[in-house]
């Protein structure tokens, strides 16, 4: 058995996106929404920090990450523009389960637990909308759980540098990924930074992929072919 599709096609909620203007709507909450810009690295909410709010990212890349009582950190996931997160405190999570960092510079919409209650509640094209891209999140920590169980470490790191690319979205194949160590990708992985370090050396040898002025990446169409060869 092999891991899933790097990305799932959802061309029916991607439709009904295009109609609905999600950036739009949200504008027009009139009450507990705030937004704010975060420089690199800056910290927008601290594992166990009381949730209260629902995020959304209008620009930029955000870190989620979990920290052990014995200290390891776990990067879990890294979202972009379009991309909910907090969304926990819907269903009575009392406290942030991870922490949320900014990847690059970020403008963050913050919408506090009532108000996206109420817009839940009140709007079906936006309570539509946000169901469809919470089942086509769970089926990415599906996949995400197959390509862990049955794929090597340097195909579970194609995936990972395909998926921050944003593989296959607006159909851009190519696209530079910020600036992003190698320790955090070790993190994703469930490897050790020497491998990924291994790993990103053939990559690169084979085109793969590049590096850009200012530590960008550039990722290829063709490391797709590495994920789908057995």
């Amino acid at each position: 058995m092999k891991g899933g599709p790097i990305i799932t096609p959802v061309a029916a909620t991607a439709k009904k996106r295009r109609r609905f203007h999600l950036q739009d709507f949200l504008s027009t909450i009139d009450n507990g929404r705030t937004i704010a810009t975060f420089p690199t690295k800056q910290t927008i909410f601290v594992q166990g920090d009381t949730a209260d709010s629902v995020f959304y990212v209008q620009r930029g890349k955000v870190k989620l990450a979990v920290v052990a009582a014995s200290g390891k950190e776990a990067t879990i996931g890294i979202l972009n523009d379009g991309n909910f997160f907090g969304e926990g405190c819907l269903t009575g999570q009392p406290r942030r389960m991870c922490s949320a960092i900014a990847m690059t510079e970020c403008t963050v919409m913050r919408i506090e637990k009532k108000s996206m209650m109420d817009v839940i509640h009140r709007e079906r094209a936006f309570s539509d909308m946000f169901v469809a891209y919470l089942l086509t999140r769970n089926i990415r920590y599906e996949e995400d759980l197959v390509d862990q169980l049955f794929n090597s470490s340097e195909k579970r790191l194609a995936r990972v540098l395909l998926l921050l690319a944003q593989f296959g979205k607006d159909g851009k194949p190519e696209v530079a990924i910020p600036k992003i160590s190698q320790e955090t990708l070790a993190e994703m992985v469930g490897t050790t930074r020497s491998r990924v370090n291994f790993f990103m050396n053939r990559f690169r040898k084979l085109g793969f992929i590049d590096y850009q002025a200012g530590d960008e990446l550039q990722v290829h169409s063709s490391l797709l072919n590495l994920v789908l060869h057995d």
